[in-house]
């Protein structure tokens, strides 16, 4: 069992690693905790946790090298990832200052925006995202030994999701705390277009020849 130990902690770190750095998840997490509040957050932390199930299962069925090693089938995705962000992006920008009154009524914010689109959004954005299907395939053609059993493979991908879905939540409680939430939220419009800007730079660089 040793040998599954030193591996799992290698895909711990670089998961880690991956998870840490900005990014779509990031970006989307960080608008909703501003501008739906902390149980819209968490709902799309979930999606995100749960989509993660979804690269671990096309990664060990083979699936994400096919899409790897055609490149019209990872481009077209890359396309349809960045359209995806452009609209999520558009409607960020479109953000209005909230008016007086309603920028501390937490029930205001939430009827805005489901608990389950809130999740779907956060699923899509992480499912469609080709740099996670690329860092899943790596990950488990690299970091993991092809003897490693089944039932093991499946024990690391169960920590992804639920690693993943553990620091955005954290990410969505800390933003949406109340002080921390009351400061970004006064300024929450200017935080809204940013993220769009952010996701506009985002969806470019899945498009834009690399070099």
């Amino acid at each position: 069992m040793q040998q599954y130990w030193l591996e799992f902690i290698t895909i711990a770190t670089v998961h880690l690693l991956a998870v840490a750095s900005p990014g779509p998840d990031f970006a989307i997490v960080v608008r909703h905790s501003i501008r739906f509040g902390r149980r819209i957050a968490i709902m799309t932390s979930l999606g995100i946790g749960v989509a993660i199930l979804l690269h671990v299962a096309y990664s060990l069925l083979g699936i994400g090298l096919i899409i790897k090693t055609t490149p019209w089938l990872f481009q077209l995705l890359s396309y349809v990832a960045a359209v995806y962000l452009l609209y999520i992006a558009w409607g960020a920008l479109r953000s209005q200052p909230a008016k007086p009154g309603t920028e501390d009524s937490p029930s205001t914010a939430v009827k805005s925006i489901s608990d389950k689109r809130a999740f779907v959004i956060g699923f899509i954005t992480n499912g469609l995202n080709p740099k996670a299907t690329l860092f899943f395939l790596s990950l488990f053609a690299v970091a993991i030994s092809q003897q490693t059993p089944i039932a093991i493979k499946l024990m690391y991908g169960g920590y992804l999701a639920l690693a993943t879905g553990i620091w955005f939540i954290g990410l969505s409680l800390l933003l949406s705390a109340g002080k921390v939430r009351d400061w970004l939220q006064r300024r929450g419009h200017w935080f809204d277009r940013l993220m769009g800007l952010a996701l506009i730079a985002l969806a470019i660089k899945l498009v834009w020849p690399a070099g």
